[in-house]
């Protein structure tokens, strides 16, 4: 249709529609393999984690379900009243080494695990 020098399209609404459903599910799509990618970045050590972690923007953490995925990646196999895993320490002046079995039944000893930074 044709009205003085304008013209007026006829815009085709299954087109439209096939278009945001495909881009909803390519945007869909995308946001699975960044999860998925978060995820396993999660069960990586902790060293690991950190370096990449430090490429990965901020802002980019605001759209992912951070705690609850971390409990999944991080949430181990010890119970309440299952003896702590085993693992060595470097001492504060970094001469010597400390096993946590070398504390087992002599003395209490307290494990805290958190950031300081």
């Amino acid at each position: 249709m044709q009205r003085g020098s304008t013209t007026i399209a006829r815009v085709n609404w299954r087109t439209v529609r096939r278009r945001i459903l495909w881009i909803g599910a390519s945007v869909l799509a995308l946001y699975v393999v960044f999860l998925t990618g978060m995820f396993i970045v999660m069960c990586q050590p902790p060293d690991r984690f950190g370096r990449i972690m430090t490429y990965v923007p901020m802002p980019a953490m605001l759209i992912v379900p951070f705690e609850a995925m971390w409990n999944v990646a991080r949430g181990g196999n010890v119970r309440v009243g299952d003896l702590a895993p085993e693992f060595t320490l470097a001492t504060v002046d970094r001469k010597s080494q400390v096993q946590l079995s070398a504390f087992r039944g002599k003395q209490p000893v307290v494990l805290v695990f958190g950031s300081y930074t």
